[in-house]
């Protein structure tokens, strides 16, 4: 729902239509246009009428928004989102590169593909102290650990961090050392960590998810934000289909699509996406071609005694070709 206000409504005369509202436990986003303010209200409406505002002066008419997903939607934000994470920005035209191994394996390793990336021209490292991985018996990260040699990479290098929770076990050290926390894609719908990240108020990298639509990726973004953040980015990484020649199937037409459903930033993950790092490049350009917001792109110094993926990681020579070309592109469709 958006109530509309009348032309010179002062914010003093909507206290009493605001307390109606948050009264009732929904969550409340102004929206300010060139000529016309208005109120998005987020949560249960149907418990509300239209008469139940009529009588206040400062409402025009009201909208009813058909779509589920009020915070995250256009109808309450019509222009792109630009988030600044530690000093980087995101969205609404600032391309952000993320990049860095799929796990953090030795401080020597992380230090290394940190330093190299940072010169290529990533903004933010990402790196996994805590790993879902399909078999139990499979390297899974070296959880508080990795996440201490992510920090000492960041005092090296200045770039942001970004790295998966898995639990809410460890929101408390999230919260205070992580830049950006992502949440991955078998986790996306877990709707109880989403709420409990959100009320962090941190950034968010929320991964869709192996076989979800673009709409449940929207709603996830939704129970992240109702938590309280409102700093969200959407990563496409590849969905599950019939398809066996590559380790997923990217979906490019998601990008366009958000941009028509979302005012949140987009960025494309090709090595997840691919599975195989000759075919991160070509994935990233078109990416970039098709008006993705940024990358996350995985890189190691040694891909071939990588504990974790390292089919589909870049070596820091091909990742500093891949975002010379990126910059072409970029350039070119300005």
């Amino acid at each position: 729902m958006i109530i509309i206000l009348k032309q010179g409504t002062r914010p003093e005369d909507t206290e009493n239509l605001r307390r109606l509202v948050t009264s009732h436990g929904i969550i409340i986003q102004d929206i300010v246009g060139e000529t016309t303010s208005m109120i998005g209200l987020a949560g249960d409406t149907s418990q509300l009428s239209e008469d139940d505002f009529v009588r206040f002066e400062c409402v025009e008419r009201i909208i009813r928004v058909k779509e589920s997903y009020k915070l995250a939607g256009r109808s309450f934000h019509p222009d792109d989102s630009v988030f600044d994470i530690a000093g980087r920005k995101v969205g609404g035209g600032n391309f952000a590169v993320i990049a860095g191994p799929c796990s953090v394996e030795t401080e020597e390793q992380i230090l290394s593909v940190a330093r190299d990336v940072a010169a290529a021209g990533a903004k933010f490292m990402r790196g996994g102290a805590f790993k879902p991985r399909t078999s139990p018996y499979a390297f899974s990260g070296l959880g508080l650990d990795g996440l201490e040699l992510l920090k000492l990479a960041r005092a090296k290098t200045g770039l942001p961090i970004v790295t998966e929770i898995m639990s809410s076990e460890y929101l408390e050290q999230f919260e205070a050392d992580v830049d950006v926390i992502q949440i991955g894609a078998r986790n996306m719908q877990n709707f109880t960590l989403l709420r409990q990240v959100g009320a962090l108020k941190k950034p968010v990298l929320l991964k869709r998810g192996l076989s979800s639509t673009l709409d449940e990726l929207l709603m996830a973004a939704e129970h992240v934000m109702a938590g309280g953040t409102r700093d969200v980015i959407l990563c496409e990484r590849g969905i599950r289909t019939f398809e066996t020649a590559t380790r997923n199937t990217l979906d490019l037409s998601a990008v366009p699509v958000l941009k028509q459903k979302t005012h949140l930033p987009i960025i494309i993950d090709p090595s997840h996406a691919t599975g195989y790092w000759h075919l991160v490049e070509p994935m990233a350009l078109a990416a970039t071609a098709c008006g993705a917001d940024g990358l996350i792109i995985e890189v190691h110094n040694h891909p071939e005694a990588a504990l974790c993926d390292g089919a589909q990681s870049v070596t820091p020579q091909v990742f500093k070709k891949i975002m010379g070309k990126v910059e072409k592109i970029r350039e070119a469709i300005a």
